[in-house]
């Protein structure tokens, strides 16, 4: 009876302390609904309503997830300092159709997250700036 006692003891506090970085993890999230497919990382995301949470502050990683679970992907970032941002904000980089999550910010929050571009996103701004540098190229340098 006393070894089950000294047992609960370390058994409670072992479940709040998981508790609480589920909580804070909560709070700590941005929803958004994209209009249009995108690319997290080298994911293709379809339209949706998405969250944006850190699941363990030291790793560096975002998760994001649509509401019904059945579409979710690892993103790096790195911290990105300003001024404290008004609102909670998703922002893409596009390249000709195709969007890539670039950055996100929590309401209050001094520092944003800027995602790390994916190969698929430097692929992508590699065709882009091709494709701007052959319509120069085409340029036949008449006046018009």
């Amino acid at each position: 009876m006393n070894a089950l006692k000294k047992l609960i003891a370390p058994l409670g506090l072992l479940s709040i302390l998981c508790a609480i970085p589920s909580m804070a993890q909560i709070a700590n999230s941005v929803k958004f609904d994209a209009p249009s497919a995108f690319y997290a990382g080298n994911a293709k995301m379809p339209a949706g309503s998405y969250t944006v949470s850190v699941p363990n502050a030291d790793d560096n990683l975002l998760l994001i997830e649509d509401v019904n679970g059945s579409h979710a992907a690892f993103v790096k970032y790195a911290v990105t300092s300003v001024t404290p941002h008004t609102q909670s904000d998703v922002t893409f980089n596009k390249y000709g159709k195709d969007e890539f999550l670039s950055q996100v910010w929590v309401e209050g929050q001094d520092s944003g997250m800027q995602v790390l571009p994916s190969k698929a996103e430097q692929d992508a701004a590699k065709a882009a700036a091709s494709e701007k540098d052959s319509l120069s190229d085409n340029n036949t340098g008449e006046a018009k």
